[in-house]
């Protein structure tokens, strides 16, 4: 047996469930939620905040949208805004009075902005891989011991995960992608298939981080020289039968997914578990 496939017998399960219903601003913790056939979870990036010239506003253009505070309630369609450290929130019906919200983003940002919608695929960073994005629990916690003063929740705020699976050592989500050869690998489609309950993904790349990650969720604060230390940190800790073939660069983390049969109304619940196929 390689060294790949013994550092991945464990036996995971799914803990939590994020969805991000407008892309860059806050996420709304779930107990089971639908795949659409594009692979992505149903709600996840559904909006986007665009600018006049068609720009999508999320952290890595605009540090303010960190202070932005966001609560969704999935059932009604209902989104209340508020600034943080301010008291207050305005509640509006996301399809009904869509036009407010878009004039409440502007009034704070400054410029006109416009909600886009796509309940297809939503809006995901990439888009040759639209499903949910896979960390552990142990990886985040492991995070949180290399910097003083973050906790467990900081660091699942900064990295926004969609599953989020327990029952494994840290990083064991790396054994969702496989080798790569050539110059072309880390665009190489050579994906790992795996299970979460009754739908099968494919794991496809370590997904490559940026400036938002750096940043205090809450308030858009950066934390010094956060990059330098998770690079060190993370080659320091990559276990020894992940693929580092998958690593042009050590600021990656979770692992980029997408569904490998789509299939109408497959879901996900809390506690499913998850089988490397």
């Amino acid at each position: 047996m390689d060294n790949h496939a013994v550092g991945c017998q464990w036996m995971p399960e799914l803990a939590q469930i994020f969805v991000y219903p407008i892309k860059a601003l806050d996420g709304v913790a779930i107990l089971q939620t639908t795949v659409l056939p594009s692979g992505a979870l149903q709600y996840d990036r559904e909006f986007a905040i665009v600018d006049a010239e068609g720009n999508v506003i999320n952290g890595k253009r605009t540090a303010e949208v960190h202070r932005i505070r966001s609560s969704f309630d999935l059932e009604t369609r209902t989104i209340a805004l508020r600034i943080e450290g301010e008291p207050g929130a305005t509640t509006f019906h996301l399809d009904v009075e869509r036009s407010a919200v878009e004039q409440w983003l502007s009034a704070y940002f400054g410029f006109a902005v416009t909600l886009l919608q796509n309940t297809e695929t939503g809006f995901p960073d990439d888009t040759n891989s639209p499903g949910p994005t896979v960390i552990s629990t142990e990886t985040l916690r492991t995070i949180a011991d290399w910097f003083p003063n973050l906790s467990l929740e900081a660091v699942r705020r900064r990295f926004r995960s969609n599953l989020e699976i327990t029952g494994v050592e840290p990083f064991w989500e790396d054994c969702l992608f496989g080798s790569a050869v050539g110059e072309a690998s880390l665009k190489a489609d050579r994906v790992v298939p795996f299970h979460i309950g009754n739908v099968q993904f494919a794991g496809v790349n370590p997904c490559q981080r940026c400036i938002v990650v750096t940043r205090d969720a809450m308030t858009g604060e950066p934390y010094p020289h956060f990059q330098k230390v998770f690079v060190a940190k993370r080659k320091e800790t990559l276990p020894e039968w992940v693929e580092a073939s998958r690593f042009n660069h050590f600021y990656r983390l979770a692992v980029n997914t997408r569904v490998v049969q789509p299939q109408a109304g497959a879901t996900l619940r809390v506690g499913d578990t998850i089988a490397l196929d």
